[in-house]
């Protein structure tokens, strides 16, 4: 099965900024919220509802793609 690659065609943010916020919230656990505050900290003004709708439209592929590179030893 091929993976599509993810279109991030009309966002206001750059690729690097959707994916991190993604990443932030499957690799730590963290509230959207929480993830909110902390864009704002690195200068990033994204509302938590926007952080959600980047989950939901990119979340699971990017998991996928994740889940696909780790490799587990023993």
């Amino acid at each position: 099965m091929k993976q599509q690659v993810p279109t991030y065609k009309n966002h206001r943010f750059q690729i690097s900024i959707v994916t991190h916020a993604i990443w932030l919230y499957f690799r730590f656990n963290l509230s959207l919220r929480e993830i909110e505050e902390m864009m704002l900290e690195r200068g990033v003004e994204v509302s938590y509802e926007t952080i959600r709708r980047w989950r939901c439209l990119h979340g699971s592929l990017l998991t996928a793609t994740i889940a696909s590179q780790v490799t587990f030893t023993h």
